[in-house]
């Protein structure tokens, strides 16, 4: 497989039969978790999901456009590269606990993965717009709107109802 296709379906995770959209939002989750859980402390977390996500946008905006050729589709479900950056977005900056409270920090976790899926399905105002930018960009930004909105949907609910 061409190096640059298998960077935009992430190993080729993007090209699992079921839901790879689902699947490929799980790196950053797995990745923030995992730091937490293991204690290698918030700042290391975010730092690590940060480069993951930005290498990934950077896959997109890069190879975006060859990909879309290559597997004969606009955003083509296989390309999943922008899950994991939309996804490093909403995982970034949590409320997250010392690794003793691990369930409070998968709560967390899971709360993200959760808001940024319904939000890149549903795909409110204006990320669906998005979708019509062409190449890469089109691409990416749908679902760095969808983090966007899930990171500041987890952070309020966490700090005004479950932090108090």
């Amino acid at each position: 497989m061409n190096p640059r296709l298998l960077a935009l379906t992430v190993l080729g995770l993007g090209r699992l039969p079921i839901a790879p959209g689902t699947f490929g939002s799980l790196p950053p989750v797995v990745l923030g978790f995992g730091l937490i859980t293991f204690q290698n402390g918030v700042s290391i977390a975010n730092l690590a999901v940060a480069l993951l996500g930005l290498a990934a946008a950077i896959c997109c905006i890069r190879f975006g456009r060859e990909g879309e050729e290559q597997l004969g589709s606009k955003d083509p479900p296989s390309i999943v590269a922008d899950e994991i950056a939309g996804q490093s977005i909403a995982i970034l900056f949590l409320p997250w606990r010392d690794a003793a409270e691990w369930r409070f920090n998968l709560m967390l976790a899971l709360g993200s993965f959760i808001a940024f899926r319904v939000f890149d399905i549903a795909k409110p105002p204006p990320i669906r717009g998005l979708q019509g930018m062409t190449g890469g960009w089109g691409i990416l930004m749908d679902d760095v709107v969808a983090g966007l909105y899930a990171l500041g949907l987890v952070q309020i609910v966490a700090r005004t109802f479950i932090l108090r």
